[in-house]
């Protein structure tokens, strides 16, 4: 009975690390996006032939799925260029194949909206769609559809409007910016990074 307190405190020692690591995470990946504000200042959608693994154009231009790409490297460690290439290389048919590519693209397949989402999905990382602005946190990151049907990314920043809801850090074609945009457009995905599966 005496070693039972011990293993509680344990318990609750794992639960508070896990609890405030989430919340720090979030805080790393728009601090790392809000450093691409006034470095990245052109939006430039042309192809790239890019280094392998850990590939990147130059940091003043990029569209919006760099803005994620560069946090994600800078925050987390994580090379989406190497982990959607490998996923894609043993999983192609389960990527969409919109541009009629016969195999993976180390070059560009990272840099595609439609490709992220299936392999934030495969992490296991997407949560419920909602239109509720508190059911985004630091760090999200959301997808959605610009008129007619652009693909965008974004990353749910750690500041609010006015009214409490969460601005967005993303390059919509200006290079990368801060702003108040989380719900303007229809949103197709919502994701919560943790971890590699």
């Amino acid at each position: 009975m005496k070693r039972l307190p011990i293993i509680l405190i344990a318990g609750f020692a794992v639960l508070y690390f896990y609890s405030s690591a989430d919340c720090d995470y979030g805080n790393d990946i728009v601090d790392a996006a809000r450093c691409q504000i006034g470095k990245t200042v052109i939006y430039d959608p042309a192809y790239h032939s890019l280094t392998y693994p850990d590939g990147d154009i130059p940091i003043d231009r990029g569209v919006c799925t760099d803005v994620v790409i560069r946090a994600l490297r800078t925050a987390l460690h994580f090379d989406l260029q190497k982990l959607v290439h490998e996923d894609m290389t043993e999983n192609f048919s389960c990527y969409p194949n919109k541009w009629g590519l016969p195999y993976p693209d180390k070059n560009i397949d990272h840099r595609r909206v439609p490709n992220l989402r299936v392999f934030f999905k495969r992490q296991g990382w997407d949560l419920n769609i909602s239109k509720r602005p508190e059911d985004y946190r630091p760090g999200d990151i959301v997808t959605c559809l610009i008129p007619p049907r652009l693909p965008h990314i974004m990353i749910v920043s750690n500041k609010n409007n006015r009214t409490g809801r969460p601005l967005v850090i993303h390059n919509i074609g200006d290079g990368t910016r801060e702003e108040d945009r989380l719900l303007e457009f229809k949103i197709t995905g919502h994701f919560r990074i943790n971890r590699i599966q």
